[in-house]
């Protein structure tokens, strides 16, 4: 297989961290006594079955993410059924955000998410035709969105996601995700596997991360 240009690396890493960066964005936006009210009223649930709920979401996201990365890199024709999948993911993560922020939000943090796979197909899009113009347009437009998302988390749970610390796992993340994209598209097969292995080991960090955040944020929610 021949390796596609050197942009389509990077593009590759961008769509898989935006999902991870955005995950959580809607957390901020709703009020502290809403969030009380809803969590006293609720049943109890089990942290350790919350835990494992956000692992398998974070798993299914670098999952058919790897897969999307794997379709694209061969062009395959299962590409559009891989890419509707890993939209799903995002309805999931929505919906697990929900019981704890709301319908409202949910639905909000599934919209954000769909909205940056829009615009990773711009940025895959621009790279594969060459389109500089458009690919740098896209490009600031991620960033745009990315960089707030850190501090936006921080904001949501500041004891928890602390900013610094978001934003250094979202980067190892990002660097990662590189590692993985470039060895698949330059046909180093066994230095591809490698960096899932390490990508899989850090997605169950972040899943840890968030859970515990949420459970400490609503202790009341929570049993042993």
């Amino acid at each position: 297989m021949r390796p596609r240009p050197h942009p389509v690396r990077r593009t590759l890493a961008l769509l898989a961290s935006a999902l991870t960066l955005a995950a959580l964005a809607a957390l901020a936006t709703q009020q502290a006594p809403a969030h009380a009210a809803r969590a006293t009223a609720a049943p109890q649930l089990s942290r350790q079955a919350f835990g494992d709920r956000w692992r398998m979401l974070w798993e299914d996201h670098i999952a058919w993410t790897r897969m999307a990365i794997v379709d694209f890199a061969a062009g395959l024709p299962s590409l559009p059924a891989t890419e509707a999948r890993l939209l799903r993911n995002q309805a999931d993560i929505g919906n697990a955000i929900a019981p704890f922020y709301g319908q409202d939000a949910g639905r909000e943090l599934t919209r954000l998410l769909r909205g940056h796979i829009v615009i990773a197909v711009r940025v895959l899009s621009a790279a594969s035709a060459g389109d500089s113009t458009g690919l740098a347009r896209a490009q600031r437009d991620w960033y745009a969105n990315a960089n707030g998302l850190a501090a936006f988390l921080g904001t949501a749970n500041p004891r928890s996601w602390p900013t610094p610390a978001v934003r250094a796992m979202l980067h190892d993340h990002l660097a990662l995700t590189t590692q993985e994209a470039v060895a698949q598209l330059t046909g180093k097969w066994s230095a591809s596997v490698a960096a899932y292995d390490r990508i899989h080991r850090q997605a169950l960090e972040m899943a840890d991360m968030f859970a515990d955040g949420i459970a400490r944020q609503f202790p009341q929610r929570f049993r042993a």
